[in-house]
């Protein structure tokens, strides 16, 4: 069986990616600089380290075959902590697996590399033009990665975002409006054709990529939910499921955008400009690369994604409901949208 090592492995991708390496039979060691406390302890190599200290990741290198780069600055840390991290951080682990003779690194992007796009669907041909600082510092990581490919077999996937056990972040937002029987607010009508994807489809393209012909895989990937509907569509699902007959509530978008932008300025706002900006638009890609190249076949819908991470929300509500913070493992703070609560 091969060792593999995961960049960010303490985090909600990571964490999932672990468990679906183990039940395969691998070694696994994880570098991250949160520490690893799941019940897998035990069973890897769990290094508490930056992706941004060389001596750190030289530690975590030692026989490992495959990289799995999930390490990342997300869009609400400062930016220099997103430029230092998502950019020099990858250049940093590139070389060090380049060094140790590492046969794959699997880079995992993100769409917003394609920014707010004027057409639907996205193909990974297709022009990039990051938002803010995260979409901006996941291109040039994307730029560095193709550097290495005529050394090493360098495959980059650009996730939609993705959900399922362990995610909290923007969506532990909605799941506590669903959870206290909230009606919850959209920008604009909701009618707008927006994909996710279950993070276990993410594990699967993840371990095409490492397994597959390298000549097949070194390449870039987009991945996403193969059956979606609307925004408005696949989040009342989950208000269904929560069984108290509340509806998604869709708000007049140019003035809620304007309110986001003026709450972000004052350092209120949970949601920052991809997030907001993005919302109220059509937002999907073309998977049919993924599907005909790598035989990737997503088993989760939208609707199915969701409900299954908010069941998850809620099994576990009493192990994180009084934390907040910026990355995907913890609740981020409402914010000035607990106002918002009292009256939907």
């Amino acid at each position: 069986m091969a060792r593999y090592l995961i960049t960010g492995g303490a985090g909600f991708l990571g964490i999932n990616l672990v468990r679906y390496l183990l039940d395969r039979g691998h070694e696994v060691v994880s570098i991250d600089f949160a520490p690893f406390d799941y019940p897998e302890e035990d069973q890897i190599n769990a290094i508490l380290g930056d992706i941004r200290d060389r001596d750190a990741v030289e530690k975590s290198m030692e026989g490992v075959d495959v990289v799995v780069h999930t390490a990342a600055a997300l869009p609400l840390y400062p930016p220099e902590e997103i430029y230092s991290t998502d950019i020099e951080g990858t250049r940093i682990v590139l070389e060090t697996a380049l060094k140790h003779g590492v046969e794959r690194f699997i880079q995992i992007s993100s769409t917003a590399v394609y920014g707010i796009p004027d057409h639907h669907p996205l193909y990974e041909t297709d022009q990039l033009i990051g938002v803010g600082p995260y979409g901006e510092a996941k291109i040039e990581a994307e730029k560095t990665c193709e550097s290495f490919r005529d050394r090493m077999c360098v495959p980059i996937i650009r996730p939609k975002s993705f959900v399922g056990p362990e995610r909290l972040g923007v969506f532990a937002l909605f799941y506590d409006w669903a959870k206290d029987g909230k009606n919850f607010p959209v920008l604009g009508s909701g009618n707008n054709a927006y994909q996710l994807m279950d993070v276990e489809d993410l594990c699967d393209a993840i371990y095409l990529c490492a397994t597959l012909d390298k000549d097949k895989v070194n390449d870039t990937f987009n991945t996403g939910a193969k059956e979606y509907t609307t925004f408005r569509e696949d989040y009342q699902a989950v208000l269904d499921y929560a069984g108290f007959g509340k509806k998604i509530i869709g708000l007049p978008a140019e003035p809620a955008i304007w309110t986001l932008r003026f709450l972000e300025k004052l350092g209120i706002s949970p949601l920052y400009k991809w997030v907001y900006e993005t919302a109220n638009k059509d937002s999907f890609v073309s998977i049919e690369k993924a599907q005909t190249v790598l035989g990737w076949d997503p088993k989760y819908s939208n609707k199915e994604a969701m409900i299954r991470n908010y069941q998850w929300y809620l099994d576990n509500l009493q192990n994180f409901e009084n934390q907040s913070g910026v990355s995907h493992r913890v609740p981020w703070s409402q914010g000035a949208l607990k106002l918002a609560k009292l009256v939907f």
